[in-house]
């Protein structure tokens, strides 16, 4: 059988010219050409006998050979090293995908990242080059994959018999074999498109495009048992950033169904940074590179939490490692433990979770969250709305109308209904509709988008419905002690629920609490997962359905879950509930402490923070701001502490204001936002944590805006004080002077220093603050 895959394979390539009308873009409409190097010297690779599981002998391979050849091919050009910083000027790093000069490569790269494709006698990955920097990443030759159906592992692509693992020649690779039960490559298509979540735009956005680049998509095809399996594998690679993304169809073209009991969706050998010779393998420094995916396993406000799929691994076949034990971590796994235990048919093909990579060139904290956080804005542009809300703890028809007459009159532009104001999504009686949609037709008159609430996960329903604990055979034991299975009847008819009150309501919020947390059911009973290894997945594809959803209808979604990815608009900053309960004078503190820590690796409009206008979980009368007007130097600054880091806070309470003093400083500072809205929710650099001892600030940056950035600065001390500071202004762009102005000031010029920086003298208020702005 094996041999009889290679002469097919062999025949298919024969008879390309005369398919290729037939096709998509395909072999020999590759746009343009390029040698592949891995060490980036400049050197092709040299044209050797073609070595298979069984010899093709050398006539043929002749014909294979020419064939190769007669691929288009542009002047000779080996990957270099990047020129320009692409955080500060990315505009000409643009995608493409090219066909090496031995006719065995294809290469997807933007100038910034580049993987190198091995296309005979298998598809293989040879290398991930991080163009930033210069280095290969890769030290032995990859697969694309493993496929675990009935029972048996497959491979996808793959070639064996590299004879060092420790770095790779490129004279080794056309003397390696196909791995034994490998899927065959087929073809190929270029696609000049990138998909991502469909997204309404509804409202104020940082970045309101969408992401460009190429897809470069193989074709894949079983052998013997799972010949009627068909696999498409999709390499993205983005415009002006550093990332691939990779994601899997499989495709069932026979009768019989398959079941894909799991799957390794990456399996990439890479260069260790570093080669202890003993130690404990948890603290070797991995491979800069960061690895993320919209898959994920728990309830958690952060990525590296709830991540389930990255696993970093040993290489047993690298022997001449240095680590005596063969423990360092070079192998980087894309894979989940559990499932999907997916039955592929002909009528119902399996599509995977996506994975994206990104090198780093830096182990710097700001500069690598800066990665992260333009990660965010580019591929998950919707993260970049950030409505002004409050949060509304009342139903009550007269109050609801009340904070919509305020948030009018203030600049407000979105009110959530909040937990414990006894709105009810899951009640979509006639009664119910009607009493919410008056209200949202309301609001809507005056220029307001309404939400609201509901609570998933931390409940008990019943036995029939709850997940059940494969520990136990029974309910509880989950991440919030009890949750509903959402391939229960009652998960079903929930989700519909939801989106029937939404769409017949009008409300254009959702506010999801304990949304799915990653829980797995061991029952057996509920109609939409077979048992234990298939609830991840099942569970997890309905509530991102939902998320979907309400991205393509502009429906805003505040969560306290990682769902970035996925269509969700903001997730936790981060917190221990109680804290909201301290005396205000500590909130205000732990407040900037918060903004500063939690911004790092996650962009501010993508956060929501809280503000107890009334009692939260006790602290008495010392821990909330009403009545307002009693507490407005606190009310000030906790807003523009928020606002201004471009952080969201839930302003939980029944009113914005309680008297026109208190209407004028909400007034003052939201207009104080819109004004520098943009700029205030660009990038941050962190200036100095907040201590309470000393200054303590943060800035905005922006290289595309007229103002590069906007710099705060806060006292936490009883008396002012005077500081010269260093302002590091590489990130804005600019290389020889500045002008900054202090607030509405006259601004002044300023020579940066050959560090990029600027010796500012601030002085700032007791207890209070100040800013400044930088063009």
């Amino acid at each position: 059988m094996r041999a009889f895959c290679i002469i097919s394979f062999i025949i298919y390539l024969l008879c390309f010219e005369s398919n290729a009308m037939q096709r998509s873009l395909a072999f020999d409409q590759i746009p343009t050409s390029q040698t592949y190097n891995s060490a980036m010297n400049g050197k092709t690779v040299a044209e050797e006998e073609i070595s298979t599981v069984e010899k093709v002998n050398d006539s043929d391979w002749q014909r294979i050979s020419n064939k190769m050849k007669r691929l288009p091919s542009l002047n000779h050009l080996a990957l270099k090293q990047s020129e320009k910083d692409w955080l500060i000027d990315a505009s000409d790093y643009k995608a493409e995908v090219y066909a090496g000069e031995d006719g065995k490569t294809l290469i997807i790269s933007n100038g910034l990242t580049a993987r190198v494709f091995r296309i005979t006698p298998n598809l293989a990955t040879i290398d991930i080059v991080n163009q930033m920097d210069g280095n290969s990443m890769l030290r032995a030759v990859s697969g694309e994959g493993e496929l675990t159906i009935d029972g048996t592992v497959w491979h996808l692509g793959g070639l064996d018999g590299q004879p060092e693992r420790g770095y790779l020649k490129e004279e080794w690779i056309d003397k390696m074999s196909v791995k034994e039960r490998s899927f065959m490559v087929k073809d190929f298509e270029i696609r000049d498109t990138i998909a991502t979540l469909q997204w309404a735009r509804k409202r104020w956005a940082l970045n309101k495009e969408n992401p460009t680049g190429k897809s470069l998509v193989f074709t894949l095809q079983g052998v013997d048992e799972v010949e009627d399996l068909t696999v498409k594998l999709h390499y993205d690679i983005y415009d002006h950033i550093p990332v691939i993304r990779k994601w899997m169809e499989i495709f069932n073209n026979g009768d019989t169904p398959r079941n894909l009991d799991s799957f390794k969706l990456e399996r990439l050998f890479f260069a260790e940074p570093e080669s202890p010779v003993d130690g404990d393998p948890d603290t070797f420094l991995l491979p800069n590179i960061h690895i993320e995916s919209d898959y994920h396993a728990k309830s958690a406000f952060t990525e590296s939490d709830t991540d389930c799929i990255e696993h970093w691994v040993t290489d047993p076949e690298y022997t001449s490692q240095t680590n005596y034990p063969l423990q360092t971590r070079c192998t980087m796994e894309a894979t989940y433990e559990i499932g999907p235990d997916y039955s592929i048919t002909n009528d119902r093909p399996f599509t995977s979770y996506k994975v994206y990579e990104m090198p780093l060139d830096s182990f710097d904290r700001e500069r690598s969250g800066l990665f992260k956080r333009r990660f965010y804005k580019t591929v998950a542009p919707w993260t970049t709305e950030n409505p002004i809300f409050m949060h509304l703890t009342s139903s009550n028809p007269d109050v609801i109308k009340r904070a919509v007459d305020q948030c009018q009159e203030c600049g407000y532009e979105m009110i959530i209904i909040s937990f414990g104001s006894g709105l009810n999504m899951e009640d979509i009686s006639e009664q119910n509709i009607a009493k919410y949609k008056s209200l949202v037709d309301y609001a809507h008159s005056k220029g307001i988008e309404m939400g609201c609430y509901s609570l998933l996960a931390s409940r008990w329903i019943s036995d029939d419905v709850d997940c059940i604990n494969p520990e136990t055979g029974k309910r509880g034991g989950m991440r919030y002690g009890s949750a509903p299975c959402l391939c229960s009847d009652w998960g079903e008819e929930y989700l519909q629920k939801i989106k029937t009150f939404i769409e017949r309501t009008g409300m254009s919020c959702f506010e999801h609490d304990g949304s799915y947390a990653g829980d797995v059911c061991a029952s057996t009973t509920h109609t939409h997962h077979k048992g234990l290894n298939d609830s991840h997945w099942n569970q997890f594809q309905r509530i991102t359905q939902l998320y979907n959803w309400m991205c393509a209808n502009g429906i805003y979604i505040n969560v306290p879950d990682f769902y970035l990815l996925n269509g969700s608009t903001k997730v936790g900053i981060g917190y221990r509930e109680v804290n909201w309960s301290l005396p205000r004078d500590r909130q205000i503190i732990h407040t900037r402490q918060l903004n500063y820590k939690c911004t790092w690796e996650r962009v501010p409009s993508s956060l929501w923070s809280f503000v107890p206008l009334t009692q939260y979980h006790g602290g008495g009368a010392a821990a909330t701001l009403e009545p307002l007007k009693d507490h407005l130097f606190e009310y000030r600054t906790l807003m523009f502490q928020n606002y201004g880091a471009g952080v969201q806070a839930c302003y939980r309470g029944p009113r914005l204001y309680d008297c026109e003093e208190t209407k004028e400083v909400v007034q003052d500072v939201i207009g104080w936002y819109k004004k520098y809205r943009e700029i205030l929710n660009s990038d941050i650099i962190h200036l100095r944590q907040p201590d309470a001892r000393d200054w303590d600030g943060l800035m905005h940056v922006n290289t595309e805006l007229e103002q590069k950035a906007l710099a705060m600065f806060f006292n936490p001390t009883d008396i002012a004080i005077t500081r010269k500071i260093k302002l590091p202004l590489y990130y804005t762009g600019l290389n020889k002077k500045a002008y900054i102005r202090e607030q509405e000031n006259k601004a002044k010029q300023y020579k940066l220093n050959r560090d990029y920086t600027v010796d500012l003298t601030v002085t700032i208020p007791a207890n209070g603050y100040t800013w400044y702005v930088i063009e």
